[in-house]
């Protein structure tokens, strides 16, 4: 069953805030297998943060007016950069569920073509996920999880990042608009992969392809610090 939990593990650990929101709304969406953990590319495996308060598909709280209106910019600001929520990122009319679309992964063996066909969709689809053209320049504030690209000793100058723990690492990297491809002004120091922290900056549309993800949006980080607010949320 390694293939149908790998894509399992794309529908449950992969779920996104915004993607709950595509699935209530979509009657026979896929039912999600269990979650197969792919084991840490070996560019990411060190420094890694092995933070026992996540699990694999977590995400952060945030702005309770963000969970009711999650396309629009929170009334919260720090330092005039409006904090975001995921899904402003993803045009509102996109649907990353819609290869599993039809499909009942939970009763499919191993080998299934219709299976593997999904598999294939789905990497290609989310790769070449749109953005949101008015999210361009935007001054924003979001938490996220580290996905470590380039190192200055023990300091961190650039790395993606994701919306849930374990993207990139455990399971396969989200839909590229929901990947930001982050250039910190200054090293970060002790900061490593999958480690929770929120980031202040202008973002940018801009596509990059690196060895752990494609993103869909790039910035220069005005401010990278820990994450502190509230607890996880169950991906």
């Amino acid at each position: 069953m390694k293939s149908i939990a790998w894509i399992g593990g794309i529908v449950a650990a992969g779920l996104l805030v915004g993607y709950s929101v595509h699935l209530a709304a979509t009657p026979n969406a896929p039912k999600a297998a269990p979650v197969a953990e792919a084991p840490a590319p070996a560019a990411a495996a060190a420094p890694y943060s092995d933070n026992a308060q996540y699990k694999v598909g977590d995400h952060l709280q945030q702005a309770p007016d963000l969970q009711k209106t999650p396309y629009k910019p929170s009334g919260k600001s720090d330092g005039g950069f409006r904090e975001i929520a995921w899904e402003s990122l993803m045009p509102k009319d996109w649907d990353a569920m819609a290869p599993f679309k039809g499909l009942k992964l939970d009763k499919m063996e191993d080998g299934d073509p219709r299976a593997m066909e999904a598999l294939w969709k789905a990497k290609k689809y989310w790769k070449n996920a749109p953005v949101d053209p008015s999210m361009n320049g935007a001054a924003i504030r979001i938490p996220g999880f580290v996905v470590s690209l380039e190192r200055e000793g023990e300091a961190l100058k650039e790395f993606l990042l994701v919306p849930y723990f374990g993207a990139c690492i455990h399971v396969p990297p989200p839909p590229a608009n929901q990947i930001i491809h982050v250039h910190s002004n200054k090293p970060v120091k002790n900061t490593r992969t999958m480690d929770a922290v929120w980031i202040s900056g202008v973002l940018k549309i801009e596509r990059s392809d690196t060895m752990m993800g494609s993103a869909g949006y790039s910035m220069s980080s005005v401010k990278v610090e820990p994450y502190t607010d509230g607890a996880p949320q169950g991906g």
